[in-house]
């Protein structure tokens, strides 16, 4: 006789109530043990594992790429079936002996199914692998990289690009269903422009010091944190110190009221296939360089493998984005309500300007504009000037940064 479990839609977040499935990793019928990946559901925030429930014979309910509801029944798992010969549990056999003692993880270590089946399977020691899901849990991408780190995969070929590969003189037109994340920014984005009344003021940097303080800690820095020292620190830095200075531009605007904030919950926008993600630095106020900079390429490598978490991707009281890194000279960020301010930095120049040292002379200089696009409807233009001038200075003289000044 049948026993039935339903494989359900698992809740992502509070405000996530649709999602989309991707390819299913196990056909119909097909024998599934206990926690096994049977599919990765897409949401307009993150992408979240569909693990097996029970250990069973799986009956697929729903077709891939169709959108569901939070808590609809996609599959079914018949647990009363019998389990197929051929598919039997692999014996404990040397190699696999020593492959699950490999994986063991140390005491106190959080490892998802996935994650710890995963190293099992590919022989990966657990011991060391730092975990980046919630609370520190060690996730099937961390794995991946300790396994990137034992044994270097050959890069794939470049995918060739539907423009490039295109027949010459060709007519023909093609379309993509739209991801869920897309989605949702090109709803963000025109909410924001209906809602807000949103300004852009510019600036100039001169980047001599930063780029110099760079270059003579690069290697003692990397060496003690691991990491090197960038650019985004020191902006997330010199946002912080400005955001104390005018608070306007760290606030909401809630109905008819004016939410402040004592604290500093800077948004990175990280740019991946799949759209433009915003995940947030907590209490960045606080945080080191090597804290940032460790975060920041934590988001950056796992908004990549859609392995960042809903509640990553929440909240925030400002915004930078680095358009630079994609060679940008100059643009107007938008807002990311109820957020009142962001921050657009760009490449850096040379350009001839007056040389600070020394009046009335020109010199070439490393120069970076900035951006600050705000709502005036809760700041105004002097302290809009004034918050961009802030960070000027704060980047200008980098030991304002250590002082908190």
């Amino acid at each position: 006789m049948a026993q039935i479990t339903d494989v359900k839609i698992p809740s992502p977040g509070e405000s996530i109530t649709e999602v989309r499935l991707g390819q299913w990793k196990r056909g119909d019928g097909d024998w599934v043990e206990k926690d096994e990946l049977l599919n990765e559901i897409e949401s307009d925030k993150a992408t979240l594992e569909l693990l097996a429930p029970a250990a069973g014979v799986l009956h697929v309910k729903a077709e891939s790429g169709s959108d569901q509801k939070v808590g609809a029944a996609v599959a079914q798992i018949d647990t009363a079936a019998s389990k197929p010969a051929g598919s039997s549990v692999r014996p404990m056999g040397t190699a696999a002996a020593e492959a699950a003692k490999s994986a063991t993880a140390e005491p106190g270590q959080k490892v998802t199914p996935t994650a710890r089946k995963m190293a099992e399977e590919h022989g990966i020691s657990l011991a060391g692998v730092q975990g980046s899901g919630p609370a520190g849990r060690v996730t099937r991408a961390d794995v991946e990289g300790a396994m990137g780190k034992k044994s270097p995969a050959t890069p794939a070929a470049p995918k060739a690009s539907p423009v490039a590969s295109r027949v010459a003189g060709s007519r023909g037109t093609r379309r993509e269903r739209m991801p869920k994340i897309r989605q949702r920014i090109a709803e963000r984005l025109l909410e924001s422009q209906q809602t807000t009344a949103t300004l852009t003021t510019f600036n100039e940097i001169d980047m001599t010091e930063v780029m110099a303080l760079r270059a003579k800690h690069k290697e003692s820095f990397e060496r003690n944190h691991g990491i090197g020292l960038g650019l985004m620190s020191f902006f997330v830095k010199a946002a912080c110190n400005a955001l104390r200075a005018y608070p306007r531009v760290n606030a909401f605007i809630i109905g008819d009221e004016i939410e402040f904030h004592d604290y500093c919950d800077i948004a990175v926008a990280v740019g991946t296939d799949r759209g433009l993600v915003v995940p947030v630095l907590r209490n960045a106020d606080a945080m080191s360089f090597a804290q940032i900079e460790l975060t920041v390429r934590d988001f950056a490598t796992r908004a990549r493998d859609g392995k960042l978490t809903v509640d990553e991707m929440t909240g925030g009281t400002f915004t930078v984005s680095n358009g630079g890194v994609y060679g940008s000279l100059l643009a107007t960020p938008i807002l990311n309500p109820p957020q009142s301010g962001i921050l657009g930095m760009h490449a850096i120049k040379k350009r001839a300007v007056e040389d600070p040292d020394h009046p009335g002379q020109i010199a070439l200089r490393p120069m970076m504009f900035i951006a600050l696009s705000y709502d005036h409807r809760i700041v105004d233009g002097a302290e809009s000037v004034g918050f961009l001038k802030h960070i000027k200075e704060s980047v200008e003289r980098p030991e304002r940064l250590l002082l908190g000044i």
